[in-house]
């Protein structure tokens, strides 16, 4: 009977293998043939209204509106919005707006019920801007002085109505720089530009640090009213634009905009906490098997590794062969990962340090997304459950 389990969990791991070669191989694919924003010929400046939505940023904000008011674009305006912030953040507005007259310092009134904080600061920036174009754009974000302009003549030139920009992923802290390889494998190949401009796909996306929009795109959709109660607002909202038939476009922008993943453990813990709690609200049979699927794809190999030398016989040796192929596996996919972002190879090499950090998040998604203040986002605890979620698929 031990020996007949031991060749099932061979075949399992053999399993396993055969996935992380799937996701090698759409990972490769994804990274030769994804576009880069180089932006079209010189075209129309229609105005553009960026919009940057800000709660408790002092660290941050300083430098993002620093960037955005070095573009070198001829029409645009910086819609700032102080969303209730604690610390320095709106008079670090404030001081941007008295001195630049591109820069409009906006104090968002409070949250109603049922509305995330970033997405009714996203509403609030919407009604007071006057742009065609509307940037949103990540308080955290830093721009390339040709930032806007390529994206505007990017967005003219291929008659798009909404794009948006794959950024460099920066990861501040030891925590963050390994456990980001190992789960970007699962977004660079699940939510790939490949996918998003696949007009037979119905993947669609927006990275929150950078993405355009035309104005009657935007309203056709909703606005962010229309995905108020959205945990990940940014893919939600490209969810819409592309079921609704839009014409839109995701380019690799890492040479113009930087932006921040998760700046400590704590917001890290959260960022897992969020990919999973509107997934289980909306479905917790599928949540449950993500989650047991993505502890078989990152951590079984290296938890069988061990068992697997302490058995004997042929069944052992099977046992064997599948964890380590399946390990190596891992770590290739996060090497190549890691070498994608530009990030340390030597925190890929702690990559089941950062699938155990990435399974518990999900695992605490799943235990708490019924509970009270089942997420925590800038200072504000939201029970999900109180709200309808339309997760994006995973």
């Amino acid at each position: 009977m031990i020996e007949a389990l031991h060749y099932l969990g061979a075949a399992l791991l053999a399993s396993v293998c055969g996935v992380w070669i799937y996701l090698l191989y759409s990972m490769a694919r994804t990274f030769r043939r994804s576009p880069v924003m180089r932006g079209g010929k010189a075209g129309p400046t229609p105005r553009v209204s960026v919009i940057v939505p800000a709660r408790n940023e002092e660290e941050y904000i300083d430098a993002c509106l620093s960037s955005l008011r070095a573009q070198d674009y001829p029409d645009y305006e910086i819609v700032c919005i102080d969303d209730s912030s604690h610390d320095r953040t709106g008079l670090i507005m404030a001081r941007h707006a008295a001195e630049s007259g591109r820069v409009v310092h906006v104090s968002a009134g409070p949250k109603p019920d049922g509305w995330m904080g970033k997405n009714w600061a996203c509403s609030e920036g919407y009604a007071r801007a006057d742009g065609s174009l509307l940037l949103f754009t990540d308080s955290d974000t830093r721009h390339a002085p040709g930032a806007v302009s390529c994206a505007v003549s990017e967005m003219v030139s291929q008659e798009l109505d909404a794009l948006t920009g794959i950024p460099r992923i920066l990861a501040p802290e030891f925590w963050t720089r390994v456990t980001l390889p190992v789960i970007s494998v699962f977004l660079d190949t699940r939510f790939s530009a490949l996918r998003v401009n696949d007009p037979s796909s119905k993947v669609g996306y927006f990275f929150g640090s950078f993405f355009v929009i035309k104005k009657e795109t935007y309203e056709s959709v909703g606005t962010h009213e229309g995905v108020r109660h959205e945990i990940v607002e940014d893919g939600a909202l490209g969810a819409k634009v592309k079921s609704a038939g839009h014409r839109m476009r995701m380019a690799r922008a890492e040479h113009l905009v930087d932006a921040v993943w998760a700046r400590d453990g704590a917001t890290l813990w959260e960022g897992m906490k969020r990919l999973m709690v509107p997934l289980y609200i909306q479905d917790p049979k599928l949540a449950s098997a993500i989650l047991a699927a993505v502890f078989a794809l990152l951590l079984a190999p290296f938890a069988a590794l061990p068992y697997a030398l302490s058995v004997p016989g042929a069944s052992g040796l099977a046992l064997l062969a599948a964890s380590a192929a399946a390990s190596a596996l891992v770590y290739a996919g996060t090497f190549l990962e890691a070498a994608h972002l530009g990030s340390g190879l030597r925190h890929a090499a702690l990559a089941p340090l950062g699938a155990l950090v990435v399974v518990a998040g999900f695992a605490a998604g799943v235990l708490r997304a019924r509970g009270p203040g089942s997420v925590s986002w800038r200072g504000r605890s939201y029970t999900v459950s109180d709200h309808a979620q339309r997760p994006v698929s995973m």
